[in-house]
Parts: C-alpha cells; sequence; structure tokens
C-alpha cells in the first residue's frame, strides 16, 4: 500500500494547467483532454498505474490506455471500484474535499461530462483544469447542473 502525495498531484496540476505535458497525446480536439490532464495529475500523486486491460486505468500511448484514463465516468468507475493497483477513492461532499481531490461537473441527467482537480477546497474550491485551461479558478465560474465530489483515499502498488 502507498499512500496518496497530494503534495505531488497539486503541484503537477499547477505546473500543467496552462500548458501540456509533451509525454502525453492531446486530447482536445479529440473530445476533450481534462480527464487526461487529471489522471496525469492523479499519476504524479499515485506513482503507480492498473494495467488491467479494459478495466485499469493506464496511459503508455494515445492509442495504448484506458478509457479510464480519458473518459469522465470512466475515471469516475475505476477511481471508486478499484480494489487492485493505482489510485481509489470515494463519493465525497463537498466539505469533505481536500488537494488532488476531483469535481466532476454534470448536465443534471445523470451525465457528466467535464473533469476538475482541487486545489484548494473550500466553499468555493479552487480548481486546475483543460479544454477550458485553468489554474485557480473558482468552482462557481463553471456553468453546470449537478456536481460529483471524489475523495482520493491512497494507491496501491
Amino acid at each position: 500500500m502507498r499512500g496518496y502525495d497530494r503534495s505531488a498531484a497539486t503541484a503537477y496540476g499547477r505546473r500543467w494547467a496552462l500548458g501540456r505535458n509533451p509525454a502525453y497525446y492531446d486530447f482536445t480536439e479529440l473530445g476533450g483532454d481534462c480527464t487526461n490532464f487529471v489522471s496525469q495529475c492523479l499519476f504524479a500523486g499515485a506513482g503507480v498505474m492498473n494495467f488491467a486491460p479494459v478495466t485499469g486505468w493506464f496511459y503508455r500511448s494515445a492509442m495504448d490506455r484506458t478509457a479510464s484514463w480519458t473518459g469522465v465516468e470512466y475515471l469516475w468507475r475505476f477511481l471508486t471500484a478499484n480494489r487492485g493497483p493505482g489510485p481509489y477513492g470515494r463519493v465525497c461532499k463537498r466539505n469533505e474535499l481536500a488537494p488532488g481531490d476531483l469535481i466532476q461537473l454534470g448536465d443534471g441527467a445523470g451525465h457528466f461530462y467535464h473533469c476538475l482537480l482541487v486545489l484548494r477546497p473550500g466553499a468555493d474550491p479552487l480548481v486546475a483544469a483543460h479544454d477550458d485551461d485553468a489554474l485557480n479558478r473558482p468552482l462557481s465560474d463553471y456553468a453546470y447542473r449537478a456536481l460529483r465530489f471524489l475523495h482520493v483515499e491512497g494507491a496501491r502498488r
């Protein structure tokens, strides 16, 4: 078992929120880069991927990755169900958020479409994100109908 390094995750988020790490493909033109960015932050904090085909969470290249690395819903499912290697988390309330946790925005009909990294929790958390690139952007600046919060509890080897 390994802890989740929240400082490393948020430092990575601050470093790359307004740019792109050339080690990763930029999915902006292919449906969005938000979850790819958040996955990179999670990896910076967890230090381990889950290489299980289909159900894991990993990135080797744009063509060799899991849906959970780049898909909002798939990342949510992976983190909340993961019992193997890699990061794992649980649904939480806004007041339980910590730096390095996730917020996902939804349309109110059960479809979640955007993923944000929490930099500073609070009544109006500050986040980092890709697509509409953001660094220290207040959650209140976003338009959404539904929110869900995920607390990253740790990472397993």
